[in-house]
Order: structure tokens, then sequence, then C-alpha cells
């Protein structure tokens, strides 16, 4: 897997676990880090062009071969206004920050929006676009564009994140696919050999959540039923529950079971592909790559439930979202664009979703009837997609997942008590929640 596509899961993993960090809201706008590179059109702004408006739609530089090609095409087809896409490679986030600030940036632009977005009028509801087919999204989606009860982003494309297991290792060690944290931990175990690893998290024990680290500071939360805040923004990951699943994982680390120090990172298979490794937490997006890598030697499951008691399967709603900046000169025009292509547009949707890489089309009616996704994994994926993907909400900050993922990292990784430890993260995102939500 190139580089670009390590950059874009990373931003993906903001997207699914920080909540607001794909995008960043007004606290964390920063100078402008991409400049114009990348451009296929002009600098961006909107001053209309003879009879029809300019829009200027941005997008970071996603790793499937053709997508750019792809965007290019949908914008020269849109009849209405003269469309020219900004296709950005590195520091997206740093560059919608600096844009949303002026009428010079986006008319229209991906990511994900957050409440601090909303707060800082960045960013505007797209209700009136988005009713007539809010019934064809899951929750888990309309949840992860949805603040104070409004819409503000029209669903480009869905992932999630799953368990891969290589088939002929589980079978040859005798080991079933884990269907609870303790299974997890036991089989990981059970498949560690001298040259294979028994699991891939990612190369920090996935807590640091440093540069698309932390894989699992959501699953470890889900598996008992929690989430990094409640619906109405409390603090939810404190509890004996979500202490004893931080244990799970951190006697992976005590059974050196789990690969460190590989060569990439858990968004890309190529350890699972290349036998370092027997389970690899990963995304959808890999499965074309590890089909074409091992063939049907593979199986996916969703991130399993502490106990056939507590919590239950998981998987992370991960992806992108369409939104009109507040500051474009062409608000109506942008949005007119938005649901041309991301409402109503399901040609150029399946397209997008399942020409240059596996997502889950976000209308649940153009993902029932995507062929590529009806069978094998990739349907196993779309149905633990449907029945348990968890959004990490809009309110989740940056800085409250860097709090979180210290937490995280010392108890896995340095073996510090989970009590005090989450004790003191929740002080530290409590004073956040109060600064933010006033």
């Amino acid at each position: 897997m190139s580089m670009p596509v390590r950059l874009d899961r990373r931003r993906f993993l903001g997207a699914i676990g920080v909540g607001a960090a794909a995008v960043a809201g007004s606290s964390a706008l920063s100078a402008c880090g991409g400049g114009s590179s990348g451009l296929s059109g002009d600098s961006g702004g909107s001053g209309g062009g003879g009879d029809k408006p300019n829009l200027s739609v941005w997008y970071h530089q996603y790793g499937e071969a053709g997508t750019q090609q792809a965007v290019e095409r949908y914008a020269k087809e849109y009849p209405d206004a003269t469309v020219k896409v900004q296709w950005t490679p590195g520091d997206y986030t740093s560059k919608v920050n600096s844009g949303l600030l002026s009428s010079s940036g986006p008319d229209s632009f991906e990511g994900t929006p957050n409440l601090q977005m909303v707060k800082a009028k960045q960013i505007v509801p797209l209700d009136d676009i988005l009713d007539e087919i809010k019934s064809d999204y899951t929750d888990a989606d309309i949840k992860s564009v949805s603040v104070d009860g409004k819409m503000y982003g029209a669903r480009i494309v869905d992932d999630c994140t799953l368990i891969y297991y290589r088939k002929s290792m589980l079978d040859k060690a005798g080991v079933k696919p884990p269907t609870t944290m303790d299974e997890l931990v036991a089989a990981a175990k059970e498949l560690t050999t001298k040259d294979v690893k028994g699991l891939f998290i990612g190369n920090d024990a996935g807590v640091t959540p440093a540069y698309g680290g932390g894989s699992m500071l959501g699953p470890v939360l889900w598996s008992v039923g929690k989430n990094y805040l409640t619906d109405d923004n409390k603090v939810d990951f404190t509890g004996t529950d979500v202490e004893n699943a931080f244990g799970k994982l951190r006697q992976l680390v005590v059974d050196k079971s789990i690969l460190l120090g590989a060569p990439t990172d858990y968004w890309d298979s190529g350890s699972f592909t290349q036998g370092l490794c027997a389970m690899q937490y990963t995304g959808l997006w890999a499965m074309p790559i590890v089909q074409k890598a091992i063939g049907d030697d593979f199986g996916v499951v969703a991130f399993p439930p502490y106990s056939t008691s507590v919590g239950k399967p998981s998987t992370a709603q991960g992806g992108w979202s369409a939104m009109v900046s507040a500051k474009s000169k062409n608000v109506d025009a942008a949005k007119k664009y938005v649901k041309w292509l991301w409402v109503n547009n399901t040609k150029d949707q399946e397209d997008f979703n399942l020409s240059y890489g596996f997502h889950v089309p976000p209308r649940k009616s153009l993902a029932a009837k995507a062929t590529k996704l009806q069978s094998g994994p990739a349907a196993e994926a779309v149905k633990i997609y449907n029945q348990y993907a968890i959004s990490g909400g809009t309110t989740w900050t940056t800085e409250m997942n860097t709090s979180f993922g210290d937490a995280a990292t010392a108890i896995v990784r340095k073996g510090k008590e989970a009590g005090p430890e989450l004790a003191k993260a929740e002080t530290t995102i409590n004073g956040i929640l109060d600064k933010l939500l006033g």
C-alpha cells in the first residue's frame, strides 16, 4: 500500500475515533500547510463565471488509484455550475481549517462535521437537501453528521474496521475466530510462534493516537457497551467494565502475542498478507488487496464484546462527508452541487465507493444492491457494519482524544493501574467539555 493510502487511513481514524479531529474546529485552527499543490483547478473562491457560478470543491488525497480522476469527471458533468476540484496531498486538515476562515476557501469540502465547527459558524446545515434520503442512512451515519439535531454533512463513503483472520493458520492451530475478548487474547497467544504473531492492532499496541495510532481506543470501550462520551456529552469511559477491558489489552502486551515494529501500520494489510500475523485489525478498504494476495484464505469478524454477557460486537463507523462552507459566496449553489452528487446521483456514488477500493455506499438502498459487496467476506463486512457500526460522536475533540490516549498508553503499554489513569483523563476532559459546551 502506498504512502498516500496510509495518510488517508490516518484521517479516517480521525473521523471515527477522534470525532472532531478529521477537520478540527476553531480551537485547532492553524496556518495553511498544504499551499495550492494538487490543484486541478484554480485556487478556489467563487466569483461567478458567465451564467454559472464557480464552485471550488476540496478533497483530501485518497490512496486508491483513479479517485481523483473520478471526482474531476463528476465535476465536469455537473450542468449548473463550473466546479473545480482541489485535490490536496499531505496536510489536508490544516489546509481546510485555514480555508474555512475566508471566502477564498472551499465552497464545499469533505471532512467530518463537529461541534467546534458549528459553534464557529464555519459550516451550514444541510437538512433541506438530506431530509428526502435521511431514512436511507444508518443511524450511525446520521449521528456522525448531526450536531444539535441538524445534519451538516452528506455522506460520501462509509468505512468500517474488522478483524481479518487467516483461515489456514487458525485451522492449523485449532483456533476459532474470537467471539469474546477472552477468546481474542487466548487466540492471539495460541497463534503466536517464533515467526508469526497472533494479532496486529498497530505498532503502538493500539493505544497511542499519535498520527494514526490508537486503533483500540474505541473498540476497548465499545466491547463493554461504552463510548467516549454519552449522548448528552458526559464522560463515558470510566468504570469497572472499562478497566477490565483495558486489562485484556494489557494482557496482549504481557503475552507478547501482538505484532510490534511492523514495516507498516495496521491500516496497511501488508503484515497480514505477508504472514507476519495470523489476525489483523484493519479496514474494509484493504479487502481487495487481501483477496488479491491470499485469495479466499481469510475471513472477517467484528471486534468482539468483552464477554457473552457484557457488551456486543462492534465496528467503527468511519468515512467522509461533503459539507458546505458558511463563508462561501455561493452557499445555495454549493448545496445544490452536494445534493446533485452525493444525494441524488447514485450512479456516481456507486462508482466512487466500489470502483477504486471497497467502501460501503452510505445509502442503505445502494449498499444493498452493490454486487461487489454481496458475497464472501465483503458481504460479511457490510452485515457487520449495518448491525454494529458505532460513531465516535461530533463532540469528541483532538484534545480529548490525546488525554484519553495518554491514559490508555499508560495502562496498556506501561502497566499503570487503570482507575487512576482514567480518572486523570476524566478530569482533563471535563474541563475541555466545560469550555466547549459553555
